[in-house]
């Protein structure tokens, strides 16, 4: 592949794999970076070479290089795994033969950072509305049940439509990565939690397919906004933790694994695509005290009806 037609071919991969994987923003945005790094890393070598540099011989000097500038390996396999979809659409897609031999750097996994039971029935259930500084308190503190209660991801959590919810099932449609939609729970806090927002904070819906969580414009919220929401939290805690929708994520698996629920249901509930991505709750200390109250029975409940207990 020569270096005009890999420019010719940045902007038909992003746009498959947006249609196609149905990738987050975040991520389509993080490929095309790295795209465009090595167009102008194999542009500049050219200039300087007396002979044009293959695509594979470019990437090989490119990744060289990230080696002595002592890029991180997680950055590192991130922009192989782009280059490697690259490689597949290049012979899936166009049927251009193209064989990149790339290999992952192996990374050590971080143990998720996790809130306790205690600080999650105090964040949930101990906190006045009068003390969130917040315009919208029903709505922020139903934002932080649902995290919890469902263990969705905050990209899935923005994109939550009226339509997906059934609040006779207490039931939510998720459209999770690469159009892989699954069905998660949650229990009656949570339901009281959204009819509080809806009754006293939310514009009356027109349509069901408007989005659930709006801002002070009655317009979607975003990743970021739900971000700093779950900040707020963090100044309630004493040991001053902090609250963001992956640490929920995080609680809500590793508090269902440490109540006895298998693994493969905790994926499916999260919407993981292999087993080795949810394994890593299993490495988690639990706790000494797992008190099954109000809270711990809605984590008790999901588990029930999704029959992994």
């Amino acid at each position: 592949m020569k270096h005009t037609e890999f420019i010719n071919e940045i902007k038909p991969f992003l746009d498959t794999i947006r249609v196609e994987r149905n990738i987050s923003t975040h991520t389509l945005r993080a490929y095309e970076s790295d795209l465009d790094q090595v167009n102008l890393f194999w542009h500049d070598i050219n200039l300087r070479e007396p002979h044009p540099f293959s695509f594979k011989t470019a990437l090989d000097r490119y990744f060289l290089a990230l080696y002595h500038k002592k890029i991180s390996k997680a950055s590192i396999a991130r922009k192989i795994s782009c280059f490697k979809s690259f490689e597949r659409y290049l012979n899936r897609v166009k049927n251009i033969p193209i064989t990149l031999a790339l290999v992952r750097p192996r990374i050590e996994q971080k143990l998720p950072s996790i809130l306790s039971l205690d600080e999650i029935f105090f964040l949930l259930d101990k906190i006045n509305l009068t003390q969130e500084n917040t315009q919208f308190p029903h709505r922020d503190k139903a934002i932080l049940e649902m995290l919890y209660a469902t263990g969705i991801r905050c990209s899935e959590l923005v994109n939550i439509q009226l339509k997906d919810i059934d609040p006779i099932e207490q039931t939510i449609t998720i459209g999770g990565k690469g159009k892989k939609s699954r069905l998660v729970l949650f229990g009656s806090e949570c339901k009281k939690k959204l009819d509080l927002y809806i009754t006293h904070e939310r514009v009356k819906p027109q349509l069901s397919t408007e989005f659930l969580f709006l801002n002070y414009k009655n317009e979607p919220l975003t990743t970021r906004s739900i971000q700093r929401i779950c900040s707020l939290f963090s100044t309630f805690l004493e040991k001053k933790k902090p609250v963001t929708p992956h640490v929920l994520r995080h609680s809500f698996a590793t508090h269902l694994i440490q109540q006895g629920a298998d693994l493969k249901s905790v994926q499916e509930l999260l919407g993981h695509a292999t087993l080795a991505s949810t394994e890593r709750y299993t490495h988690i200390s639990p706790e000494a005290h797992l008190q099954p109250r109000e809270l711990g029975e809605r984590k008790l409940m999901i588990a029930k009806k999704n029959k992994i207990l």
